[in-house]
């Protein structure tokens, strides 16, 4: 995907200091096109527009994906955490980071369109996530 000046990377690593061993790989990252060029597999993420991620299905998951990650993401200052919740055919979209955690958050059913608030500048057609769906 991408949307005027910014494109979706997949598997980009992101130096978070306080995720795991400083090291997180979002499953989608929303950043200017180019902005990751010459910057190596790893980088800092003062220019990343969006993260994206998609529930697993292991047991770690739930704190992982709902909790470690999202304060990790809003810790660094990227802007708009996006979650795929397969478990509730959900997107949580959170926004506005303050310190260690996100001021907003909204959430969203397959099936509805989903606009992230500025500066992702995109808007989400969900209705093909309920294929994925059960």
């Amino acid at each position: 995907m991408s949307s005027g000046s910014s494109n979706l990377y997949s598997d980009q690593g992101l130096v978070i200091p306080t995720y795991r061993a400083g090291r997180a790989r979002p499953d989608g990252t929303l950043a200017p096109v180019g902005y990751f060029a010459g910057r190596g597999e790893w980088t800092h993420p003062e220019g990343v527009l969006m993260v994206a991620e998609v529930t697993s299905h292991d047991s770690g998951t739930r704190r992982r994906d709902h909790d470690d990650q999202r304060v990790a993401y809003a810790t660094a200052g990227i802007p708009v955490h996006l979650l795929v919740d397969r478990d509730t055919d959900s997107l949580l979209v959170h926004s506005e980071p303050d310190g260690d955690t996100y001021r907003l958050c909204r959430s969203y059913k397959y099936g509805e369109t989903v606009a992230p608030p500025s500066p992702v500048g995109i808007t989400l057609d969900t209705e093909k996530l309920k294929d994925y769906a059960g």
